[in-house]
């Protein structure tokens, strides 16, 4: 069994518990086993399904409550069997979902840290400044006095106080590619790396395997 996550950035299949990204100008393979995908990019999934027609969408097997309008499938599937946690996946975009009594209660969008990147380098290139640049222990108690201290500093602070204000006291499970390094600004905070597949490992398991 083959699980495929296909994002706006890259499709991840989980192949034998590896993960292979692919981005838009890779070529999709041909692969001979049963493969359950979710996606939020169709232009993505036109590519898989061209090589491989009988992929499943694993969102037809998934009931989920909500009344958010227009979730995406990719947060519905992170934040299934949570109950009483925030979920945040920090990746092309960072999505905030807010989870309470086993029920979805809403959420909100963030750029991801690429994209705030590009937005400084947009305005002037004595702005640009690289992941390279982050520092595991950023000062944010600090006025910065450097150009790109003060880029970091405004980055980090305006991802972080939105969801210090939404979180209170309430577990944070961060996921996605920027999700470690963001966790380390909370304390009640962890990280789990492969949330999607593994959520979608339990919605197959719990629809008896859907073929």
């Amino acid at each position: 069994m083959i699980l495929c996550d296909i994002g706006n950035t890259a499709t991840k299949f989980l192949i034998d518990k590896n993960i292979k990204n692919y981005y838009k100008k890779d070529k999709i393979p041909k692969l001979k086993d049963d493969i359950f995908y979710i996606s939020v990019n169709e232009k993505a999934t036109k590519k898989l399904l061209k090589k491989n027609p009988h992929a499943i969408n694993l969102a037809n097997f998934i009931n989920f409550e909500t009344s958010y309008i227009g979730l995406g499938v990719d947060r519905v599937v992170a934040c299934s069997f949570q109950e009483n946690v925030i979920i945040i996946d920090a990746g092309s975009a960072i999505t905030v979902d807010i989870m309470e009594n086993s029920k979805h209660i809403g959420g909100f969008i963030l750029l991801g840290l690429n994209s705030f990147l590009k937005s400084y380098e947009n305005i002037s290139k004595r702005l640009k400044i690289s992941k390279s640049d982050f520092e595991k222990n950023i000062n944010l108690d600090k006025i910065p006095l450097f150009t790109k201290d003060a880029i970091l500093y405004a980055l980090i602070k305006s991802i972080i106080l939105p969801i210090i204000e939404i979180c209170k006291d309430k577990n944070i499970i961060f996921t996605g590619g920027d999700g470690e390094f963001l966790s380390q600004f909370f304390e009640n905070s962890i990280y789990k790396k492969d949330l999607i597949f593994e959520n979608m490992k339990r919605i197959i398991d719990a629809n008896n395997s859907p073929s």
